[in-house]
């Protein structure tokens, strides 16, 4: 198939994946953009991929499996991207389930985000959580997971890492509780630095919005407010650096 105009239906079908978050989670699928994440995609999760003209006749040996053929303009036009690669594949979403996630036995490591905004920062967090091994947890009024940007900033890790999305971060912090993981807010007010409390067990880290930090009604359920200790006049981190400055000790003592 060889798309030439703006109005093909498979056109409209991107545009929508890439512009609106209720299109994404009614249809339970999303738009990832440049070779880099076509190679690492899930091959059974790929619907459809999509290339330009200029990309088959310079990388047809990179393709695997069928695609459809774009003209090069109307590929510039639906990119979410300044420098288009030539290649576009739409993919379905995963699901996990936290009773599938937990591993009983073992130490584990989880990131709960409440209200982040920041495409980059979500994305960020996530190529740390697959460092680390960790899995990433968010409430519905955290950035969208498989908003474009946030998908490029995963640098493919959106398709390897564990997530799981709440109504409400309350009942997450609970189920862990649950399931014996030790929860720890990081907070401004926190009475201890985060290297004195790591307990032998799984941890769980809370990370708050970027403006207002954690709600009190979340910060009160987590067995402990942790920070992290700064030199100079810094009061707090980027979230992505906290977060993965808690990952990673938490890695280190497990």
């Amino acid at each position: 198939m060889f798309i030439s105009s703006l109005s093909n239906q498979h056109i409209k079908d991107i545009v929508r994946l890439q512009t609106k978050s209720s299109a994404r989670k009614k249809e339970k699928l999303f738009v990832a953009e440049g070779l880099k994440m076509y190679q690492e995609a899930p091959k059974e999760d790929i619907v459809n991929t999509y290339i330009s003209e200029t990309f088959l006749k310079e990388n047809k040996d990179k393709i695997r499996g069928s695609y459809i053929i774009v003209k090069d303009s109307i590929f510039k036009d639906i990119s979410d991207t300044v420098t288009p690669q030539g290649i576009i594949c739409i993919l379905r979403q995963r699901e996990y389930q936290l009773n599938t996630i937990l591993k009983k036995g073992e130490k584990q490591i989880f990131v709960l985000l409440e209200s982040l905004q920041d495409p980059g920062n979500l994305g960020t967090i996530m190529r740390t959580a697959e460092g680390t091994g960790a899995a990433v947890i968010m409430n519905k009024s955290t950035v969208d997971l498989f908003n474009p940007k946030v998908v490029r900033s995963t640098m493919g890790s959106v398709f390897r890492v564990p997530f799981l999305i709440f109504e409400d971060l309350s009942d997450a912090v609970k189920e862990l509780r649950e399931n014996g993981v030790t929860i720890y807010a990081a907070h401004l007010n926190g009475g201890i630095y985060y290297k004195e409390e790591y307990e032998k067990s799984s941890s769980g880290f809370i990370i708050g919005n970027e403006a207002k930090g954690l709600t009190q009604e979340i910060s009160r359920q987590a067995d402990c407010l942790v920070k992290i200790p700064m030199e100079g006049k810094l009061e707090s981190l980027n979230a992505a650096v906290t977060a993965a400055v808690l990952m990673y000790e938490a890695k280190r003592r497990l």
